[in-house]
């Protein structure tokens, strides 16, 4: 597997008898390589928590939501997900643009499950997915490294009431956030950025 439990994990394993079956859960539940149940997983996916590293070392954690199978499982390495348009600032996938590393972390809160993938990511602004992705500003593409599921214990049953009405959607026009209309903001968005249009849907 692509990590190897350090001395914190394992002074952790031993301190509360877990070293077996920290071995056992890496041997038995892990792998490189979505496939059956971790695929399913992803496909149905409408939204997953990504995490990154910057170069000064500092992770950051950002949501992406979209409509399910909006993750795509391309083969049984490799992923592929879209970015929106968003709030500008490109932390995470700056971290990506720089060579971080990822992992991410989808949740059914209805069933309680998780999986985890860990991998390596890019971006590529020629990638012809991002043709196939309704308001794409581009697609990132991960390779696997490790998939897993995680332990669902304590995972709140929580109800999917209603998808975002700002996922891009084709045939319909995708709504602007009211926050981009405010004055602190409305000076600073770039050209061409939807909310600019005094015609635009606001929400």
């Amino acid at each position: 597997m692509p990590w190897d439990y350090h001395d914190g994990s394992r002074a952790l394993q031993d301190r509360f008898d877990t070293r077996r079956l920290a071995d056992r859960i890496e041997d038995v539940l892990c792998s490189e390589t979505v496939e059956g149940y971790a695929r399913s997983f992803i496909e149905t996916a409408d939204h997953f928590y990504l995490g990154t590293v910057g170069p000064d070392g500092w992770p950051t954690v950002s949501y992406k939501g979209g409509d399910p199978g909006f993750v795509r499982v391309l083969d049984d390495r490799t992923l592929a997900f879209p970015n929106y348009n968003g709030n500008g600032m490109y932390v995470g996938m700056g971290n990506i643009l720089n060579g971080s590393k990822v992992a991410m972390i989808f949740v059914n809160w209805a069933r309680g499950n998780r999986l985890r993938v860990h991998g390596t990511a890019s971006i590529d602004f020629d990638d012809p997915l991002a043709a196939t992705y309704e308001g794409a500003q581009f697609v990132v593409r991960v390779t696997t490294t490790a998939v897993w599921p995680n332990c669902p214990r304590y995972v709140h049953e929580m109800q999917s009431l209603e998808r975002s009405a700002f996922v891009p959607r084709a045939n319909r026009e995708t709504p602007v956030p009211g926050w981009k209309r405010e004055a602190w903001a409305v000076d600073a968005l770039p050209d061409g950025d939807p909310a600019l249009d005094p015609d635009a849907t606001v929400l």
